[in-house]
């Protein structure tokens, strides 16, 4: 695992941009597993700059996402569906039909789980996954639980997600309490993993990703077993790791 140490969410986000944008010019029809969040909002704001000042072309590339909602519709001011366009691809030149989200209101959750990880294989797998990770070390929506989720499902979300995602919503009763997410095997399949994680509260979670044993209670913690995964942090969440050094 290649670790990145920043001074701030700032130069994480920067960090981040290069890496991404880094893969788009090597390969302009890349594959991106992308992720939503309070993390990658900046990372999107440097992409959507580099796009509109030297040309990052995004034409190519097709995206799926990580994950969202049961029960929000595409328009939901909530829904990641709304999110991934204010934040990014309303300001860029990805093809509309290139742009996957698992569909949250489907009425059969299983025959949806599995045509996603069909259009995925479809398009030739992913070749850059973003993550950023939970103050639980979940990814995605992957939840500490008894075993890896091998595939996209239905998961249920643990108390401590809605807590902390209640901040998006006017309140907590507000948050779903169900989400659609790629599993752990349609993640590890990615060619490239990048994790981003900034802010004291998360330093606990990096640490035990990165050093601790590797558990489906600790869901970052597989990405132990990946042969190419790019940690960026901040020095606020990379303060627990027994290599932290300055930049």
């Amino acid at each position: 695992m290649r670790i990145i140490y920043t001074d701030t969410y700032q130069k994480m986000s920067e960090e981040a941009a290069k890496v991404i944008a880094g893969q788009l010019w090597v390969k302009p029809d890349s594959v991106l597993g992308l992720a939503t969040g309070s993390t990658p909002v900046e990372l999107y704001q440097n992409l959507v700059w580099l796009h509109k000042t030297v040309g990052l072309d995004f034409a190519q590339a097709t995206s799926f996402n990580l994950d969202e909602y049961v029960g929000l519709a595409e328009d939901d001011p909530q829904s990641y569906h709304r999110f991934m366009h204010e934040n990014l691809f309303n300001h860029v030149n990805m093809r509309r039909d290139r742009i996957f989200f698992p569909n949250g209101m489907a009425a059969d959750a299983a025959r949806e789980a599995e045509d996603y990880e069909a259009r995925i294989a479809a398009a030739g797998g992913i070749d850059m996954q973003l993550l950023g990770i939970g103050r639980n070390a979940h990814i995605g929506f992957n939840e500490p639980d008894d075993a890896f989720a091998r595939t996209t499902h239905k998961v249920a979300l643990k108390e401590s997600t809605i807590e902390a995602n209640a901040r998006f919503f006017s309140s907590a009763a507000e948050v779903p309490r169900e989400a659609m997410s790629m599993g752990i095997g349609t993640i590890f399949r990615a060619r490239h993993i990048v994790l981003l994680a900034s802010g004291a509260e998360k330093a606990e979670a990096v640490r035990d990703a990165v050093e601790g044993t590797i558990t489906p209670r600790v869901p970052a913690s597989i990405l132990q077993l990946h042969p190419c995964v790019t940690l960026i942090v901040d020095h606020a969440a990379g303060a627990l790791l027994s290599g932290k050094s300055e930049p």
